[in-house]
This record gives structure tokens, sequence and C-alpha cells, in this order.
């Protein structure tokens, strides 16, 4: 892990806020790429959010890197360039929570802070048997309390390192080693034989599923983009006109209107394209694409820009908008 036992505050404040909910191997390519473009605080705040995003692409829950850069604009003017060490003002920066801010005071800034991370949580759930849910707020508080009376004195960031690491590596959700865990004799699950069932976790909902029609507008080998507001899902990203549908069936007939009330201009479906799918974390997608020929000369899309097929993959987007990007610009070669 490049950011293990680096002596830069910053690498450590990056690698926590893109190890939230990613996994270790997936995050070290992203954040040795991340070093290289914005090494330093400064290089971070005066970056465009199109960079940030592009660097961040693939890597999910966008709303991090824009909040990482958010921050290093709020530290430059009220920091002096520096991060805080403090924790009460470390969750002062955007995108930076409880956990976030332990694990930086206590890896970066040597202090005594408890931290609380997805591993964390599972080891000490099994560790003391904890029967409560602890994914709730009172199981969080029954976690929170133990760490504070386990936690070492001046040994807090190598306590929470080793725990992380534990959870990554041992104690994992299944088919834990327990037979290779130096924490396996004091383990109150493991002599229950109930380590499989814990962290009790409260019952996740049924992903919704939601069906969104789109368009690929062409002139010449140029297409159409639209960017997506700067809050929310995907926030600045870039991606193929789309909306979302109620009938399914019917996906086609609502495309001409919606381009219609949108954006103000007639369109007519010529083919389809095809149908792409995805699965984010709260819910599923079925985007049914179009190829659509524009019957009027007055385009006013807001946010619009007119992209050579070759430079598609330039533009920071989403897994379905890159994925027909790469579609899109293999069949332009194809027709070469």
């Amino acid at each position: 892990m490049p950011w293990r036992d680096h002596l830069d505050p910053y690498a450590i404040w990056v690698s926590e806020i893109m190890l939230q909910q990613t996994r270790v191997n997936t995050v070290v390519p992203y954040f040795e790429r991340w070093m290289n473009m914005f090494p330093g605080i400064s290089e971070l705040a005066n970056s465009t959010e199109a960079d940030v995003l592009a660097a961040w692409e693939g890597l999910g829950y966008y709303s991090r890197a824009r909040n990482l850069r958010l921050a290093a604009q709020i530290i430059m003017n009220e920091y002096q360039g520096r991060l805080p060490g403090d924790v009460k003002e470390l969750i002062r920066l955007p995108g930076v929570g409880r956990y976030t801010a332990g694990a930086i005071a206590s890896i970066a800034f040597k202090a005594d802070e408890p931290t609380l991370d997805g591993n964390i949580r599972r080891v000490f759930a099994r560790l003391f048997d904890i029967r409560e849910s602890v994914d709730t707020p009172s199981g969080e508080k029954i976690l929170w309390t133990l760490l504070n009376a386990e936690l070492p004195e001046g040994r807090a960031g190598d306590f929470n390192q080793g725990l992380m690491d534990l959870g990554a590596t041992l104690c994992t959700p299944q088919n834990p080693e327990c037979g290779q865990c130096p924490l396996c004799g004091i383990c109150q699950a493991r002599a229950k034989g109930v380590q499989t069932e814990r962290p009790i976790l409260k019952s996740k909902p049924i992903q919704p599923h939601f069906t969104y029609v789109g368009a690929i507008i062409r002139e010449g080998n140029r297409y159409l983009l639209v960017k997506r507001p700067s809050q929310g899902l995907l926030g600045g990203m870039w991606e193929f006109p789309n909306y979302r549908v109620v009938n399914e069936e019917a996906a086609d007939k609502y495309l001409e209107r919606l381009m219609a009330e949108r954006y103000g201009v007639k369109v007519k479906i010529t083919s389809k394209q095809g149908i792409f799918k995805h699965a984010y974390t709260h819910f599923r997608l079925t985007l049914q694409l179009y190829n659509v020929k524009i019957l009027t000369d007055n385009l006013a899309v807001p946010d619009m820009c007119w992209v050579p097929a070759d430079e598609l993959l330039n533009y920071p987007m989403g897994k379905v908008a890159r994925q027909i990007s790469k579609t899109l610009k293999s069949n332009e070669k194809r027709q070469l």
C-alpha cells in the first residue's frame, strides 16, 4: 500500500477518502495516478473539476473527488495550505466524517483518536460478540465506546491500522481465518462459535430498478454530450442525453416527447443503438439507447458539447456513458 508509512498528511488524507467503501487493491492505481497529477494540496486546489473527475473515473462515489478539491481550496484559504491535525477541524472539511477524521488524526498526526471503518467494525463485533446491529446509531455508540476504552496511549495510529489490516486479511466477512488470528484466544464470538454470524447488520432494502431512454445525436463525426449538474449522482460528469421513464415498453415514444420538452427540438428516431445496464449502490438501471436525427435548427442544450468520436474518451464519464463511448469509437474505426 503506497500510502502506508507516508510522511505527508495530504497523501494519508487522499488514501482514506479513496478507501471509503472501496477495496485496497482497487484504490492502489488510482492513488498513484492521483498523487502524480496532484502531488500536493495547492495543486489540487488549483485543479479543474474536470481534471479531478477524470482522475477519479471508475472509482465511484464521485462526490468524494469533488469534496477533496473543495476541501483543498478551504485548506489553502483558511489553514495556510496545511491539513489540520485536530479531529474537530478535520470534520469541518467537506467529505470528512468522524471515521475519516480519526484515521487521519491518528495516522498522520499521531493523535490519540479512535477510528471506525468496516474492517474495524467487523473485528470488534466479533471480538466482543456484539449482538446489536452495528450499522445503527446505538450499535455504533457501543463500538466507539469500546474503541476509546481499548485505545493504547501514544499508539493510536498503529492500533487503528493494525485493526484495519486484521479485518482485511484474516477477520474477513466470509470464512474468517480464526486459526491464524492473534486475537483468537480472546474473541468472544469465536468462543461461542458465532463468528460468522457477526457483525449483525440491518436488512438491506430491495434495490429498485429504473428504466432510462437515451439519445445518440450525431453531426458528422461529432456526438452531442451534456454535462450533469455538479450536485448529485455523477455530478459534473458528461453523458449522452437521457431521461428516466415509467413505461419501459414505450421508451422510444417518450424520447421524442422529452427532447421537445427539455430542449425545444423536434427529433426522429432512426434506429436503436442498444441496451445498456448498470447496478449502482442503491438502484439498478436499464438504458434503452436510440440514434436520433434532429429535425429543427434551434438546438440550445444547456451545458452541451459536440465531441469528435476519437475524443470521447477524454471526457470524464460514468460507466454507462463510457461504455457507450467505447462502442461508438469502435464503430467509427470499423467504418473507416
